[in-house]
């Protein structure tokens, strides 16, 4: 019986170690390969697969299958150098900003916000939900992704121009549009920011600290990932990633990139310039999808607050809002 279940064990350690492999190699993997079909998919289940690895290693050891074991303490070493920095803070927020920001009323004259972004999954979340959380959490900039007219106008007749009463909202195909809502005035309002094939990705400038630190914040909704449209998703992230060429502008980016920091392209968004601001405040992970197929957690951080050189963040908090198949994601942000 015992040898038995040693070569069950043995059989078990070398199937998750196989998966494990694959599933960190496809991480590795360039962008245009990272594009074929299913690859993305697989590679938003990167943490996970520290799992099957860890599961790997323990029936291993106990079957005397040291190769596969040698395999999943690979596999582990991998995904612990690839996941630790979003357990460890980068530049911490400044205590001023963490004070700024816990007041009951935001002092939209200081260098800090604290922002929100959210996809309302074309137009079904609760408008009311929406408004709560931008009162609860003193949201000064809101991204919001899947509008629809309808849904404005019930954001509108829900309150929210209470709280952000200047907004910019666009749409590239007249049924499904990406808007920004703010505290104070956006300054330089455009349809779209990026030259996208995605989406309009609507633009607006607000101004920190009396206005002498003018930030550009884009409400960003990329192309899913899904059958016949796997290169596409790849080209939108591309053509975001040339906005780091605008150097003369400071920009915070909001919003569903339909990737995590484990797909190329995203990284290659990032570049030497833009930080994630989760992966910067050292919170841990911030899952945002899928929050609709219950009992099924959510188990990829597909929506992003992206800050450019000098920005700091913290107090990050995945929050769910009803209706939609993504919860919203809000941190708090120093931009001076």
């Amino acid at each position: 019986m015992g040898k038995r279940r040693h070569r069950i064990l043995g059989a078990l350690a070398v199937i998750c170690a196989v998966a494990a492999a694959l599933g960190t190699f496809a991480r590795t993997l360039p962008g245009d390969l990272q594009a074929l079909p299913y690859v993305p998919v697989l590679v938003s289940a990167t943490p996970w697969f520290t799992i099957l690895s860890v599961l790997a290693l323990v029936m291993a050891l106990v079957s005397a299958r040291y190769l596969t074991a040698l395999v999943a303490i690979a596999c582990i070493g991998a995904q612990g150098w690839w996941q630790h920095p979003f357990f460890m803070a980068g530049s911490p927020l400044p205590e001023a900003a963490e004070a700024a920001v816990a007041a009951a009323k935001p002092d939209t004259a200081d260098a800090y916000a604290r922002v929100m972004t959210f996809n309302v999954y074309k137009g079904q979340a609760d408008p009311a939900a929406i408004v709560e959380a931008v009162r609860d959490n003193r949201i000064e900039v809101l991204a919001l992704q899947e509008t629809t007219d309808a849904f404005v106008r019930a954001l509108e007749e829900a309150g929210i121009g209470g709280y952000l009463p200047y907004s910019n909202v666009s749409s590239s195909d007249g049924v499904f549009g990406n808007g920004l809502w703010s505290a104070t005035p956006l300054g330089d309002p455009r349809d779209t920011d990026v030259d996208s094939s995605a989406s309009f990705m609507p633009g607006g400038t607000v101004g920190f600290s009396g206005g002498s630190l003018p930030v550009r914040f884009v409400s960003v909704h990329t192309t899913a990932p899904v059958p016949g449209y796997w290169g596409q998703w790849k080209r939108s992230l591309d053509e975001l990633a040339r906005m780091r060429a605008d150097t003369g502008t400071r920009y915070v980016f909001m919003g569903d990139f339909n990737a995590t920091d484990d797909h190329t392209p995203f990284r290659t968004f990032l570049g030497d310039r833009f930080h994630d601001a989760a992966k910067s405040a050292g919170h841990g992970f911030t899952f945002t999808w899928p929050t609709d197929k219950p009992p099924l957690p959510r188990v990829a951080g597909i929506d992003h607050i992206v800050l450019d050189q000098g920005m700091t963040a913290g107090q990050t908090l995945v929050k769910p809002i009803a209706g939609s198949d993504h919860a919203a994601l809000i941190a708090t942000i120093a931009v001076g």
